[in-house]
């Protein structure tokens, strides 16, 4: 998301949220003695917001004393819009920008835990001699969105000596690449690359940009900066029970959580959830690195220090931001879901 959309969103934020919330009804005590929370996700439900689901599906929230509603995100949910005006307790936020232009925005937010170690952003290609890696894109031809302009094509900029020139408006339509062999473009790790290929029987070239140095995490858990102080111990309960939900959903039966999604998401199919939940785990997008030790959901201040300082380098943040404001380790590192995942997987 750019961050100049960020800033402008926040100041209409109250606005929007008094209607939504209306709809949400975040906040207080239902009868049944759990504390009620609201957790809005980036886009409409799909496997990449399983473990949240799963959580709900098998009773972790309510066993951890929540009551928890999930607002399916899309086109019209600006989540750090919503957070700004407290109209949900929690909110996915996609990756390391988000949390960062939050802090630059003043909007009182910050990521508690990072669901996803690796970033799913990829680059996709046509088979072809002349690109066998994100390298050999220099200088040539790349769709990418306008978000993507202010986001990660800087990194690529400053690591691989790409060019603005090189930009070529992605609209999110798949039929430019299907009919240009020298076609590339930005894309999903689960999405483009399996809808190309259940559509051509082609299999395309997929470059995961977190697999290349990209140092960024993705689909934080965000709590408005109030939550943390106030209700610290809900912070913590909706984090520990998000875990177990992503353990149990990657290594355990992820039948309950796929039911909610599609019944949130009619549009979403078992085929596409298969095929997302393989890739989560084939490249590690929820569980390696430091979660092997720490648990899922872990940061450090080490990789968030080295995305904001490269991010600094290419231009995008000022070097007098303070990183720490977008982050805190207070929820996570601590082992949970360790113990299960053993269960699950006997090892």
């Amino acid at each position: 998301m750019n961050r100049n959309l960020i800033l402008v969103a926040v100041a209409a934020a109250v606005v929007v949220a008094l209607l939504i919330v209306l709809a949400i009804g975040s906040g207080g005590r239902p009868d049944n003695g759990l504390v009620r929370v609201s957790f809005a996700t980036d886009w409409k439900a799909q496997a990449e917001h399983g473990g949240f689901y799963q959580a709900l599906a098998n009773s972790y929230y309510a066993e951890a004393g929540l009551d928890v509603k999930i607002v399916q995100g899309g086109p019209g949910i600006n989540v750090p819009q919503l957070l700004a005006a407290h109209s949900v307790d929690f909110g996915i936020g996609s990756n390391n920008f988000i949390p960062l232009n939050i802090v630059e925005a003043g909007a009182g937010a910050k990521a508690v835990m990072a669901a996803f170690q690796k970033d799913p952003q990829v680059f996709i290609a046509h088979p072809r001699d002349d690109v066998k890696s994100i390298a050999d894109m220099k200088g040539k031809p790349i769709m990418v969105s306008d978000a993507t302009v202010s986001a990660f094509w800087q990194w690529l900029k400053a690591k691989y000596g790409f060019e603005d020139s090189q930009i070529r408006k992605y609209t999110f339509n798949l039929a430019p690449f299907l009919t240009d062999p020298q076609a590339i473009q930005q894309g999903y790790l689960s999405s483009e690359p399996y809808m190309i290929h259940k559509e051509t029987g082609i299999e395309p070239q997929v470059f995961l940009l977190s697999d290349h140095g990209y140092p960024g995490y993705a689909a934080f858990v965000l709590a408005a900066d109030r939550t943390i102080a106030e209700q610290p111990e809900v912070v913590q309960a909706f984090v520990d029970a998000s875990i177990r939900g992503w353990v149990s959903y990657l290594y355990g039966d992820p039948a309950p959580a796929n039911a909610l999604i599609k019944r949130d998401n009619p549009e979403m199919t078992d085929d596409v959830i298969v095929n997302a939940i393989s890739l989560m785990k084939q490249y590690g997008i929820v569980d390696s690195g430091d979660t092997l030790t720490r648990g899922i959901g872990a940061m450090t201040d080490a990789r968030w220090q080295d995305f904001y300082l490269t991010m600094v380098r290419a231009g995008v943040y000022s070097d007098d931001l303070d990183v720490h404001s977008a982050y805190t380790l207070e929820f996570v590192n601590q082992g949970v879901g360790l113990d299960l995942k053993r269960e699950l997987t006997g090892e």
